[in-house]
């Protein structure tokens, strides 16, 4: 099983961590009062303090450096001083790749924040994604206000709709530049990270001045480099709901079986927290640790025995996982994704047909809450995530800061390099303790072979 740390902070240094300014701030920040009254607190980082990568002694040790020279994020905040004279700043906001909870959230503290605690007065989005800035889509663009975004956190989805695929970095800077744009805000995954990089790549041919900030969305929360995704908590709770419902039918019948696919293309994260929620889970199947079906040890022998032993049992599959067993599909999709065989109906079926050829009676449901999972609203634990995000986003391109992104690191915002975050993506360490808890939950085998 090859572990997850195979990049890894250990190989990070001080020079991935640099963030890029478009110059020095002098503009007086309209938030300057509010930053005279703070006091330096466990709960407070200092915009010229860091917050250290590495969160253990032996790592630090390892290092062998002194205090200052050990590698650390820039803090996120609001800056004394800002780049951009607020009175004549215009902002945009995009929203790209598939829903996910939250997306309404952070449009509009990014709009409030700009508005009300900055005095931005013109902030629009753009709307089905990187196709808004491209003249042959003729997609509208939206006067975003206070009272346009009063209630849309109330809803899921995104009020800017969204749209898969890259497109021309000409183009869309052409765009900018026609409207007057100084910041833009990209809500999105790797894949929209990897749009922004060749939009700021086209800015700096230029020679023109525009921030361009990201605020992660991943619902699979396999960004490196932060804590959690926006989304992640609500996409999780939810699917308790369906790991509850493939419970309750396992039990309903003789040799009941519950099979529940939840999201996770390469990371097991919401297959292995939405078990850990629910007592009820007796094998979790992630992209992260290969299992094979045949054999004394494989899925079905196993699951065999927990039918004869107990009756009933319920399995969670990320939908990543087991792909070394099933004939891919070429290609990829418009995000650049590789197509993905789906793992739910393949299992279903490979289960279903292994019972009835050994004659042993199989009473099996299968759910798939996918879709019903990204398009809720979010909900209040993510909420006030969405929230402070945005603030950050808006403090770090009205400073200045472009070619990152916000996040959290070990409970702190910080501000991550673009091509730091999507350097190597997040994954469920086997070898760490979110895995031995799901192991030790559900009871199953450290491996299935």
């Amino acid at each position: 099983m090859a572990s997850s740390l195979s990049f890894g902070p250990a190989a990070v240094d001080c020079a991935d961590l640099v963030v890029k300014t478009l110059g020095t701030a002098r503009i007086d920040s309209p938030l300057g009062e509010l930053l005279q009254q703070r006091q330096q607190s466990a709960h407070y980082v200092e915009e010229s303090d860091r917050v250290l990568l590495d969160d253990t002694l032996s790592a630090v040790a390892a290092r062998n450096r002194a205090p200052a020279d050990l590698p650390g994020f820039e803090p996120a905040g609001p800056r004394r001083k800002i780049y951009f004279d607020p009175s004549k700043t215009r902002a945009g906001i995009v929203t790209c790749g598939g829903l996910c909870p939250g997306l309404n959230d952070v449009i509009r503290g990014l709009t409030m924040e700009l508005i009300r605690r900055y005095g931005v007065q013109h902030v629009y989005g753009f709307c089905n994604g990187y196709e808004g800035f491209i003249p042959q889509f003729r997609r509208c663009v939206l006067d975003l206000s206070p009272e346009v975004v009063s209630d849309i956190n109330e809803h899921g989805g995104t009020i800017l709709g969204s749209s898969r695929g890259q497109q021309d970095p000409a183009a869309i800077v052409d765009c900018l530049e026609r409207m007057g744009i100084n910041l833009l805000f990209v809500i999105g995954g790797d894949g929209t990270i990897r749009g922004a990089m060749g939009i700021i790549e086209e800015i700096s041919a230029r020679g023109d001045k525009i921030a361009v900030v990201g605020i992660p969305k991943t619902i699979d929360n396999d960004i490196m480099f932060i804590d959690q995704s926006f989304g992640f908590q609500t996409a999780f709770a939810e699917a308790t709901a369906s790991i509850r419902a493939a419970h309750v039918e396992s039990t309903g019948a003789p040799n009941g079986v519950g099979l529940v696919k939840l999201m996770g293309r390469h990371s097991g994260f919401i297959a292995c927290y939405a078990s850990l929620a629910m007592s009820d889970v007796n094998f979790v199947l992630i992209p992260e640790v290969p299992f094979q079906l045949e054999g004394d040890c494989g899925l079905l022998t196993v699951l065999r025995r927990r039918l004869e032993k107990r009756g009933h049992a319920v399995i969670v599959v990320a939908e990543g996982a087991g792909q070394e067993l099933m004939e891919g599909t070429a290609g990829t999709d418009a995000s650049g994704n590789k197509k993905l065989t789906d793992v739910g109906p393949w299992l279903r079926d490979r289960l279903t047909s292994h019972f009835k050829s050994i004659g042993v009676e199989l009473n099996l449901k299968y759910i798939d809450p996918s879709y019903a999972i990204r398009s809720v609203p979010a909900n209040p634990h993510d909420s006030v995530y969405c929230v402070r995000l945005a603030h950050n986003a808006v403090h770090a391109a009205m400073s200045g800061r472009t070619e990152m992104v916000v996040g959290r690191w070990h409970g702190r915002f910080v501000h991550v390099p673009m091509p730091l975050a999507i350097r190597q993506r997040n994954s469920v360490d086997p070898h760490g303790d979110l895995w031995m808890s799901v192991l030790e939950a559900t009871g199953q085998p450290r491996a299935f072979a």
